[in-house]
């Protein structure tokens, strides 16, 4: 694929096999018997994906990288997926099976990407790949940082986040002009959250378009009762409050609501 193809879809693909391998190894491949690879490009990480005790399915929108994985792959040419995985209905492939997910994603759609998997949490396990590193390490926060948002808090909601290492510029073709960063994403034991998970996005959505607010002022959209405002949480901004907390807000507001 030429160099202008390449960063029309946004991607930057590595070259460097040492990191390609420890990027396969960061799943642990228990709990499941499927792994897809989002974006191989000319499959650098699906060699490695393809020597591990799983079945490995790839999903690629260019046409030159497909015609290429299928020639040279050839144990991996049926399960080729030449779609847009952020609009293919992935049921078609795994239907209610669980399967991990892995790349060197595009950072374009990189955070579209985590939101299609928080909609799909409950067949997805396992995630891992690689981002912007700015991108990554904003997953994977804790309160009190300055990056800490909404990626954070509606991901670690579901799943364990860990920045795992970061990988520089060098690495790619073409190079990208900002470093990398490598994560995963392990899901909770007890994933589902003890409040409304409609209501938890919303607010956490809402918490965070005024990041600089109190909650108290932030949240009036909810018209919410004068004795719940006298709460001493809405005193703090989102940014102060873990996951947990939006969880215990998101009751709040919930019972305050059907009062």
């Amino acid at each position: 694929m030429s160099v202008k193809a390449k960063k029309h879809l946004g991607q930057h693909f590595l070259t460097d096999e040492t990191i390609a391998e420890k990027i396969a190894d960061t799943l642990s491949f228990k709990g499941y018997k499927h792994v897809l690879e989002i974006g191989p490009g000319m499959g650098v990480l699906t060699k490695y994906l393809l020597k591990k005790n799983s079945t490995t399915h790839v999903i690629e929108i260019d046409t030159e990288s497909v015609a290429y994985l299928k020639n040279n792959y050839l144990n991996l040419a049926d399960r080729v997926i030449e779609q847009d995985f952020l609009k293919y209905d992935l049921t078609t492939v795994f239907k209610d099976e669980p399967f991990a997910i892995i790349g060197n994603f595009p950072y374009n759609i990189s955070t579209q990407i985590v939101f299609k998997t928080l909609e799909m949490r409950d067949q997805i396990p396992e995630f891992s790949g690689m981002f912007q590193k700015e991108v990554a390490q904003r997953i994977c926060s804790k309160e009190g940082s300055k990056v800490y948002g909404i990626l954070s808090v509606l991901t670690q909601a579901f799943y364990e986040a860990d920045y795992l290492f970061t990988v520089p510029p060098t690495v790619f073709n073409p190079p990208p002009k900002v470093d990398s960063g490598v994560l995963i994403l392990k899901r909770k034991e007890n994933f589902k959250l003890p409040c409304n998970e409609k209501l938890f996005f919303k607010v956490v959505k809402q918490a965070f378009q005024q990041r600089r607010k109190t909650l108290r002022n932030s949240l009036k959209t909810f018209n919410l009762s004068d004795n719940l405002k006298a709460n001493t949480i809405f005193d703090k901004r989102p940014e102060q409050l873990s996951v947990t907390a939006f969880i215990e807000l998101t009751q709040l507001i919930e019972t305050d609501e059907t009062d």
